[in-house]
This record gives C-alpha cells, sequence and structure tokens, in this order.
C-alpha cells in the first residue's frame, strides 16, 4: 500500500497544519482522526474562519446563550467562543507538542485585525489572548504590518510563540526575522529559557498570482510568466530563511536553545481553476517549514499529492522569473503593499461581520 502523502510530507521536513477550525471538527473526533491518521502537525484559524464556523450551524448557541447572562458585548462573546475551540485543539495536539519539542502541535489565534496598525495594541491583545487560552501549544498571530514588528520582539521576549501572519513582501520578511531575533536576544539579556519557544513567518502565496496574473493577461503574457510570480516570490523568502541560520547572530541563538522561525506557507489553495488543486503545495514543498492548507487541499493532497523536495528548482528560476516580470513592468513591490493592507482589510471585514452574526444570534435567541 503506497504511503499517505501527507505522511511523506512530514518525512520529508515539512509540518502539515490545518488552515480551518470550528466546534464540530475539534469535538466531534475529526480533528484526533486527522492527527492520527494524517500526521496533521498543527492549526491555524482567523477571523473568517470563524465567522464561517460561526455561520454553519447552532453548534455555538449554547455557549452565546451561556454568554449573554454576563451582559458581554458581541467581541467578548467572539472571543469566548474562539478561545474555547482553540483550549480543545490545543489539547488534542499536546501530544504531538511534547512529542517535538514544541516545534510543533501549535494552534493560532489571531489578535484583532483592528489593532494591524497599533503596535501597544496588538501587545495588549496578544498577552490577553495568551493568558486566556492559557496552553503551552498555543501560538498568537500577529500582523507583518510595520507596527507589528515591534509587537513581535515584545511578545517573543515575554515566551509567547507567535505565528506572524499576512506577510507578502520578501523586505517586509527580512524585518520580520530581525524582530524575532531581537525578541530572542531580550529574553537572553533578562536570563530566560529559548527552549520551546516557537514562532512562524506564514508567507501567503496563491494571493500573489490572483494579483499579477490579470495584469499578466491583459498584456497577452508574452513571456509565459502566468502562475510563476507566487512561487518565485516564496522561493526568494526561503533562501532567505535559509541565509539567516548561516550568521554569527543566528549561532549565537542557537547556541543558547533557539528554534528557526520557520516559514510557513499559507494561502495555498489554488483559487484559479486553470491550475491543479494541489499546484503550490507541490512547488514549495521544503525542510524546515510548514504547509497549512484549508480542509479541500489537504483531502486533495491526500488523494494524489506526488510528495518529493522540489524547493531547489523554485529557488533557482526565481530570479530569472521575478527579473522577467521587472522588464514587464510589474512592481511586486507595489503589489505586495498592496496585498499587506488588503489582507488586513479583509480579516477586519470579516472581523465585524462575525460580530454583527453574533449580535443578530443574541437577539434572535433572546426571543426564544
Amino acid at each position: 500500500m503506497a504511503e499517505n502523502p501527507l505522511l511523506a510530507l512530514g518525512r520529508l521536513g515539512q509540518s502539515v497544519w490545518l488552515d480551518f477550525i470550528t466546534r464540530q471538527l475539534v469535538r466531534g473526533g475529526e480533528l484526533a482522526r486527522l492527527i492520527r491518521e494524517d500526521g496533521l502537525r498543527g492549526m491555524t484559524s482567523n477571523p473568517t474562519i470563524f465567522e464561517k464556523a460561526l455561520a454553519s450551524g447552532s453548534d455555538y448557541d449554547a455557549d452565546i446563550r451561556r454568554l449573554l447572562e454576563g451582559e458581554l458585548p458581541a467581541a467578548s462573546i467572539f472571543e469566548a467562543l474562539t478561545v474555547a475551540d482553540v483550549q480543545g485543539a490545543c489539547d488534542l495536539f499536546a501530544p504531538v507538542y511534547q512529542a517535538s519539542d514544541g516545534r510543533d502541535g501549535l494552534v493560532s489565534i489571531e489578535v484583532s485585525p483592528t489593532v494591524a496598525h497599533d503596535t501597544a495594541g496588538t501587545i495588549a491583545e496578544a498577552e490577553r489572548l495568551w493568558r486566556e487560552v492559557g496552553r503551552a501549544n498555543a501560538m498568537i498571530k500577529i500582523p507583518g504590518t510595520k507596527a507589528g514588528l515591534p509587537a513581535i520582539s515584545r511578545c517573543i521576549a515575554q515566551g509567547i510563540n507567535i505565528n506572524v501572519t499576512l506577510l507578502f513582501s520578501v523586505t517586509r520578511y527580512e524585518e520580520v526575522i530581525d524582530a524575532y531575533c531581537q525578541g530572542l536576544e531580550q529574553r537572553v539579556a533578562s536570563g530566560q529559557p529559548l527552549s520551546r519557544l516557537a514562532s512562524v513567518a506564514s508567507f501567503f502565496v496563491s494571493r500573489v498570482d490572483s494579483r499579477l496574473d490579470p495584469v499578466l493577461d491583459a498584456a497577452g503574457d508574452p513571456l509565459a510568466l502566468r502562475g510563476k510570480g507566487a512561487i518565485a516570490n516564496a522561493a526568494t523568502a526561503y533562501t532567505v530563511f535559509q541565509r539567516s541560520l548561516t550568521t554569527p547572530r543566528w549561532g549565537r541563538l542557537a547556541a543558547e536553545g533557539a528554534q528557526p522561525q520557520r516559514p510557513l506557507w499559507a494561502s495555498t489553495s489554488t483559487k484559479d481553476p486553470r491550475y491543479p488543486d494541489v499546484y503550490y503545495v507541490e512547488a514549495l514543498i521544503a525542510r524546515d517549514t510548514v504547509n497549512t492548507v484549508p480542509p479541500d487541499t489537504l483531502n486533495a493532497y491526500r488523494d494524489h499529492g506526488r510528495p518529493t523536495l522540489r524547493i531547489a528548482e523554485a529557488m533557482a528560476t526565481a530570479p530569472r522569473i521575478l527579473a522577467a516580470m521587472r522588464d514587464q513592468g510589474i512592481d511586486l513591490a507595489a503589489v505586495t503593499t498592496f496585498l499587506e493592507e488588503d489582507g488586513v482589510q479583509k480579516f477586519a471585514a470579516s472581523y465585524h461581520a462575525v460580530l454583527a452574526r453574533i449580535e443578530a444570534k443574541t437577539e434572535a435567541l433572546a426571543t426564544k
């Protein structure tokens, strides 16, 4: 019998996480099965995912009714619901966390996107969520905005696991690596241990092609660059990651027990039906990385994935592809700047939508 392709990814050095969470998934046995049979090694969530979870049925109604007795605002009810789901997932992943010495078995919960450009607000939210979840294998998601950088350093220095999200730019990613190292250095200076302190840098992939491909199409795509920009951008980030581990600075931190801040490939589902459904997963198989995938992509890869290390090919062709795009007049820096801000706005819209949904549910439940 052929090896499960998802298990093979783990053997190749890439951890598969699930970019999805619902109350039923956590409590109904499905998540435990995925961990057991597919080698699932972590989980990510965001406001959009929780919005869909709350809209999917009545799983949360009993908790909402109970929380209504405390006359809590919608934002507090939302946080209580998400914290409970993340706690349940953390408990299921606890054996993975222990067996991997804190490298995997992590479950991410995101600070409110309304504070994405507010350093102090981000720190306060991250600290509160860390306390509320109360699990060593929780991971707080902080957007990799300019304001997020000092928040990343501060939280790492305090021993909070951090998932830096919404990364599109290689330049910003270099700043994130520096922010992570600053946090580790501050922690060492204060005499605190670095063991089991984890961080990932979530580099978004398919959204880049979703922005670039229409521009290429409009120009007739004379150099056949369609569908290549996102992978080249991500491969360049992986080159930066590898190079960062060879510096004297990292050597000193590693000697203190620091774990590398692994690149996490996010937005790896295929948005364009002209590409295979596992297009981005296949291209970005690399050691010391994470790929967080939605359920459909997870199922597709289990069914027909062809796992082998391919990142070297993407790294080798990336400079030529990105140079050709510049020759075509594409300003990748402008594209990634737009995508960062657009990502913040979309998550903020989902956050406000879920609060509105909770308010509507509370009104409906209050009349029953």
